[in-house]
């Protein structure tokens, strides 16, 4: 067995603890901390995190990690674990089941696999930039929109004024169909299932977006920075039906 598909059976074989983790403090009463870069964490992320890299170690001892809360291990590793236990925290926090587990498998720093699971849904969406599928079944992205027929989705508003030009937003906006703030990984999902074509995240840590690569380049659609870089190298993330990539970046930077 290679190891995309030993890494495959291996997520699926994880991912009913994952949920059991989550779920037994979904809608509860916890502690909410706050990290120092202001945002949330929660005895959950902590727990799930904790369960993943505990398996990780022992069916594949010689590889790394990369987590969100509990840092890097093994990182010279030709094979790396990049973990973001719940994704979209805030809505975690709130109730609101808009968040899911972020999985990726690097290889040498460049992402080969990448999961989002969605714990309240129990919905699977796994990509190796080939092939996306969502609970075993093969999804694929329209290959081509108009922009005034496009939903256009972001994780938050705030950020823009925060990270980058809000005007450029504010153009693609006007330019598009219809913009929601169905974020967070869940915003992906929904890119990668064809429910809406182009979301933008203009600040990213390497746990938010390497998961997202595999998926979003196997459905067929096309993923970058802000600029329209390389995703792997840079701090935002776009991500779009392929036929409308390039005019989106356009108008974000014009």
């Amino acid at each position: 067995m290679d190891i995309i598909k030993q890494s495959e059976k291996f997520i699926g074989d994880i991912i009913p603890g994952v949920r059991e983790i989550i779920l037994k403090y979904y809608q509860m009463s916890y502690d909410v901390e706050v990290k120092n870069d202001n945002s949330p964490v929660t005895i959950a992320d902590r727990e799930a995190e904790k369960f993943i890299r505990d398996k990780v170690m022992k069916v594949f001892p010689e590889h790394g990690i990369i987590g969100e809360e509990f840092g890097t291990y093994n990182n010279d590793a030709e094979f790396k674990w990049v973990l973001d236990p719940i994704d979209g925290t805030k809505s975690f926090i709130s109730n609101t089941p808009l968040f899911g587990t972020l999985i990726a498998l690097t290889k040498n720093n460049t992402p080969v696999l990448g999961c989002i699971y969605l714990p309240v849904t129990n919905e699977i969406l796994i990509g190796n930039n080939r092939e996306t599928r969502l609970n075993g079944k093969t999804v694929r992205m329209p290959e081509e929109i108009s922009l005034e027929n496009s939903i256009v989705l972001t994780t938050d508003l705030k950020d823009f004024s925060k990270y980058k030009p809000q005007a450029g937003f504010n153009r693609l906006v006007s330019a598009c169909r219809l913009s929601r703030t169905w974020g967070d990984c869940f915003g992906y999902y929904l890119v990668a299932t064809g429910k809406a074509h182009v979301m933008i995240d203009p600040v990213m840590s390497v746990w938010d977006k390497m998961a997202l690569i595999p998926i979003i380049q196997g459905a067929g659609g096309a993923i970058s920075d802000f600029h329209g870089n390389a995703p792997e190298s840079g701090n935002s993330i776009v991500a779009s039906v392929r036929g409308v990539h390039g005019k989106v970046i356009e108008i974000l930077n014009s």
